[in-house]
């Protein structure tokens, strides 16, 4: 089916994919600057080390399943949909901020295999949108098969890898953006040395802490006259008193002290708190600011925890927001650091996905073509090393998803 006999859509029911000539061009002007060759040449051996970052992550995450009933309880608390990098499916990505985020890394990763294609002479057919339901999810460049093949190892290993690791540039840039943003932050509100406990940053509907009226922006100071200072001391006193009737000292969101009575369920619902809130220590702002920026460059990847999950440790959260302002941006300063975040956070994590050994990604392409061309003339599962390579992936990545409802 044509459309002015330039687009064309194909349907896979629910997938349509949409063929169009738009970026073309684009890709041709581009890929003859000095930029595009040595960026050719540059990526050429990365993926492997994308790969082994994108290994040490998701095998990290299983192990650590595998060793704490506490994380595989905060996993069942999320759900699955929280693997999921789509907006309004995934509780913690914001749907302007997460599809703009989205959309910008998807034509990002592609333009990269475009470019880089049309280095080495391959031909582009189109670039492309996929379509789920009608919801856009993904984008691609067609590049025939026979195009790759004809070409050297170390062009197709070029092409391959341009797509993640345009990803990580990207990403590497959104994280120094977000620096160049925390850095110049002014502190408005200075911490009350006085206050203690830890703060409701949300409250689940049809949860105790709803029934009783808890809200978000409450801070929690005592369990049975038992002073709550952190996470772990709220969790011990509440664990110590299932099923039997409890006082709750709180500060409320508007500054009063206020004393809630409730009987505790007698035991934990799997996959959920008992009071059934998140919550976040009470931060001195000015740590939490210091903190935030030494991390981009001590240890960035722990920057991946969305502000929308560790609110009180990140500056532009919804919970940090009030306590400081940017001397660029005014109040404003959260729009331009949450949009920078987001695509930090899903630039990264398409990268490391794409590199993995899974037959139609990026690494999976590579690492099948490689291991296809020394297996070729082997006999028996030696012959099959390839696929035996993805299906052993795939379940690596289906046990981080999978676990927290398998061990219980």
């Amino acid at each position: 089916m044509e459309q002015q006999s330039k687009i064309k859509f194909d349907l896979h029911l629910p997938l349509i994919l949409i063929h169009t000539p738009y970026g073309l061009k684009f890709f041709d002007r581009v890929s003859k600057t000095r930029a595009a060759r040595f960026y050719a040449k540059f990526n050429t051996y990365l993926m492997p080390l994308i790969t082994l970052m994108a290994l040490f992550l998701i095998i990290g995450s299983v192990a650590a399943l595998f060793s704490s009933e506490s994380i595989r309880e905060g996993a069942r608390g999320v759900g699955p949909q929280a693997n999921l990098l789509i907006p309004g499916l995934n509780p913690y990505l914001p749907i302007w901020e997460g599809w703009i985020a989205l959309v910008v890394t998807i034509i990002v990763h592609e333009a990269g295999h475009g470019i880089i294609a049309r280095v080495y002479g391959v031909k582009v057919e189109s670039t492309g949108l996929v379509l789920f339901l009608g919801i856009p999810i993904g984008a691609f460049v067609n590049i025939e098969r026979d195009e790759l093949n004809r070409i050297s190892t170390k062009q197709k290993s070029s092409i391959l890898t341009a797509g993640p690791m345009t990803n990580i540039v990207l990403a590497a840039i959104s994280l120094l953006a977000i620096l160049l943003i925390t850095s110049t932050l002014i502190i408005t509100k200075p911490m009350d040395q006085n206050l203690y406990g830890v703060v409701i940053t949300n409250v689940n509907p049809d949860s105790l802490a709803a029934s009783i009226g808890l809200s978000k922006g409450d801070t929690i100071q005592g369990i049975q006259g038992a002073e709550i200072r952190d996470p772990v001391q709220l969790n011990e006193n509440l664990n110590i008193n299932l099923g039997k009737p409890v006082t709750i000292e709180i500060i409320s969101n508007k500054g009063d002290t206020i004393v809630k009575e409730t009987t505790l369920p007698e035991q934990r619902e799997p996959g959920k708190g008992i009071l059934g809130v998140s919550i976040t220590p009470v931060t001195d702002p000015k740590e939490v600011l210091d903190r935030y920026n030494t991390m981009i460059f001590s240890s960035p990847l722990a920057l991946l925890a969305p502000p929308t999950f560790v609110q009180g440790m990140v500056p532009y959260s919804d919970f940090m927001a009030d306590k400081y302002s940017s001397p660029i941006f005014g109040s404003y300063y959260t729009i331009p650091a949450n949009l920078f975040f987001w695509l930090w956070f899903i630039n990264f994590n398409v990268a490391i996905f794409n590199a993995l050994p899974i037959g139609p990604l990026d690494g999976g392409q590579l690492y099948n073509s490689l291991i296809d061309k020394k297996t070729q003339n082997k006999k028996g599962l030696i012959r099959h090393s390839s696929k035996i390579l993805t299906y052993a992936m795939v379940i690596v990545v289906v046990l981080s998803i999978a676990l927290p409802y398998l061990l219980k």
